[in-house]
């Protein structure tokens, strides 16, 4: 009763969705777990090499399962071991080359334990993807190679195996870092010595959206900033949350600009560190902001981000965002497509028109 067709419509999209992404959980969620095994396997007596392998390593934003590679000199006590790690709800199989377990979490989790000769060429090979490692194998079958997880063979003599970086050498590639390996175009910038490099960890300078207990945040603006320096951040800048979300504590002008008088202050007493002030301002349905522009004047960063009305049209939610982008105050689209990853679908949104007018008007 009174639930009509757009209710229906809404409940049958969120089921879909959720069918759809299943029980694989957030990379950030498993790979502490994924690195706690890994610490314990290398912890058993004999055991000479450890990966982790699968979409762990490809860092993908979910995971479906979890993929260790092993060699030890006694392979029976490592799947012994890994069968009864108190993690274990289950075993399914157990053997000393393949063990598959089911862990309390829900998730399985598979071992293989490898002759050393064929570790690079296993990693490889369970690391994946499956496309990648396809297009891999076609390159071999054209040099009347094959390559499979025990290593890359001409005949039966063994060309290479030892390592990942002797596999790609051998097929007359570059090595290829694992976030790159989905068949996207990564083989061919490898042959023309184009490969894009990774941003790494310790490469980050600065954090430019960061909420504190002005806010929904935790902890006050000085720890925020003395946590961030202690990582090797230059600065960082307190965007809290604004007016409309409620839920959120938002601010309104008058505390925006009171806040940014404490950065002020904080930034007198911090050496080698920058504290910029700085908000995070909705974008209404009609594409205009919750904050007043006299007061996103008085501030050093400005961004701008979706927070309601997820379900308008793509013409619609376009036009909005890029109302947005078009205030002269605005510095960075935050978060453009709202997306929840397993939780809440992206927004319809032309990413080509916003990255355009992100040019015209330098909005990061």
């Amino acid at each position: 009763p009174h639930w009509g067709a757009k209710t229906e419509q809404k409940i049958l999209r969120g089921l879909a969705f959720l069918a759809g992404a299943g029980s694989r959980r957030l990379l950030g969620v498993v790979l502490p777990l994924a690195r706690e095994i890994e610490g314990r396997l290398r912890a058993i007596a004999g055991v000479e090499q450890v990966a982790v392998a699968g979409s762990v390593r490809r860092r993908k934003e979910t995971i479906g399962d979890l993929d260790f590679l092993v060699t030890a000199r006694d392979p029976g006590r490592v799947a012994r071991t890994f069968a009864s790690m108190p993690d274990v709800s289950n075993v399914y199989a157990r053997g000393t080359k393949k063990t598959l377990v089911r862990l309390a979490d829900g998730m399985d989790a598979d071992l293989r334990v490898v002759p050393a000769e064929s570790f690079g060429a296993a990693l490889l090979y369970f690391t994946g993807s499956k496309a990648h490692n396809v297009a891999l194998r076609r390159i071999a079958q054209l040099e009347g190679l094959k390559l499979i997880e025990y290593g890359l063979f001409r005949g039966t003599r063994r060309l290479a195996g030892r390592s990942e970086q002797d596999v790609y050498q051998a097929l007359g590639l570059p090595y290829v870092p694992p976030e790159l390996r989905e068949d996207s175009g990564e083989i061919e910038a490898a042959r023309a010595g184009r490969l894009p490099r990774l941003i790494e960890y310790g490469a980050l300078r600065g954090d430019l959206q960061i909420q504190t207990e002005w806010t929904d945040g935790a902890a006050s603006i000085e720890a925020m900033a003395l946590a961030a320096k202690a990582i090797g951040l230059e600065y960082i800048a307190i965007t809290d949350h604004t007016r409309d979300l409620a839920m959120a504590h938002g601010s309104d002008e008058a505390r925006l600009l009171e806040q940014a008088g404490t950065i002020r202050k904080l930034n007198r007493t911090l050496r080698g560190f920058r504290v910029f002030s700085g908000a995070e301002v909705n974008i209404r349905e009609d594409g205009s902001l919750d904050v007043a522009d006299e007061a996103l004047a008085q501030l050093d960063v400005v961004g701008a981000a979706i927070h309601t009305k997820f379900r308008q049209s793509r013409t619609q939610m376009t036009r909005r965002v890029l109302r947005a982008m078009e205030n002269p105050h605005v510095d960075i689209l935050f978060h453009p497509t709202a997306r929840l990853i397993g939780r809440r679908e992206p927004v319809a949104l032309d990413v080509d028109a916003v990255i355009a007018v992100a040019k015209r008007t330098g909005t990061v």
